[in-house]
């Protein structure tokens, strides 16, 4: 949608597997794998990813190949600023879903972690959490409901705020630009 939105016809987009999130040691050497295959090609090489649980190792990686990154710790960090600092702060026990985690929880949270088959899973897991905040990028009515039934499903009181793109957006313009 950035891309379209802003006329890049130019830039190429390229995708680590989702799952990794579940396994921030992974992302890196991930990372660092599809970056070494693409030396050379671009001019400029940005990363869609946060820090997402690596303690800097992206950081690492990006610094090694001359590619930005998007700032902060998370992606929930980027897309609502401060007001996800807010959040932690006011309840610490918050559950966060973006569209894509709203869009694929079953494959992403109920099956990585069996909290499907096995049920005390879910307590082992979710059990210190009070609520979920679905942070939304789009006005997409079956992923808000969507994001509700996943609040529903863990036990967690529901909250909606729109963040829309602009804290990706930004950086990537920026880097562009």
């Amino acid at each position: 949608m950035i891309k379209a939105a802003n006329g890049w016809g130019q830039m190429q987009i390229k995708c680590l597997p989702a799952e990794l999130h579940n396994r921030p040691a992974q992302i890196p050497p991930r990372l660092a794998a599809m970056l070494a295959a693409e030396r050379g090609r671009w001019e400029r090489i940005f990363v869609a990813y946060a820090d997402c649980g690596t303690a800097g190792a992206i950081d690492a990686v990006c610094a090694r190949e001359g590619a930005a990154r998007l700032p902060g710790a998370d992606c929930y960090h980027f897309f609502a600023g401060d007001a996800y600092l807010e959040a932690l702060e006011e309840t610490p026990g918050t559950f966060f879903l973006t569209d894509f985690l709203a869009r694929h929880f079953e494959r992403i949270i109920v099956r990585t972690f069996k909290l499907d088959s096995a049920p005390e899973n879910r307590e082992a897991l979710f059990g210190n959490y009070e609520r979920l905040i679905y942070l939304s990028q789009t006005r997409d009515p079956a992923l808000l409901q969507r994001a509700k039934q996943a609040a529903a499903f863990l036990g967690l009181r529901f909250e909606h705020r729109h963040t829309g793109l602009q804290g990706m957006a930004a950086p990537l313009i920026a880097s562009v630009a």
